[in-house]
């Protein structure tokens, strides 16, 4: 397993933007895909949205018309960015990467095939 370094988060306030960053601490190459998920208090984690290398990507009601993800390349890390933020937005937000050649229809839901974790970087929202 690698650590996945995660940068990006903080606090801003209610309909900011923030980006958050993630790579690998070696360059990759070859295609994999990279997801983000986040935990909120109260909740348990969910995705939010994830990207094969390949470019193909999907994402979950919570990031659909606010929030994009971009593709990670060999040596440049792959970005979620993060419109119109909200209070209840506010978690700790993870990366996560899945070798295989793809990503699965059931990434978002089923986190058993991603081998590498992030620390996680806390946003916060405040109105």
């Amino acid at each position: 397993q690698v650590r996945l370094e995660q940068s990006g988060g903080g606090s801003v306030q209610a309909g900011g933007y923030l980006r958050l960053a993630c790579e690998p601490p070696r360059p990759t190459p070859g295609r994999y895909c990279m997801g983000w998920f986040r935990q909120v208090p109260g909740k348990e984690r969910e995705g939010v949205a994830y990207v094969s290398k390949n470019g193909a990507s999907r994402s979950t009601g919570i990031a659909q018309g606010r929030w994009l993800v971009s593709e990670p390349y060999t040596d440049m890390p792959g970005y979620l960015g993060m419109a119109k933020l909200r209070p209840d937005d506010t978690g700790m937000y993870y990366c996560a990467r899945d070798l295989g050649d793809k990503c699965r229809a059931e990434s978002l839901t089923d986190t058993r095939h991603f081998q590498d974790w992030g620390q996680g970087t806390q946003v916060t929202d405040y109105a």
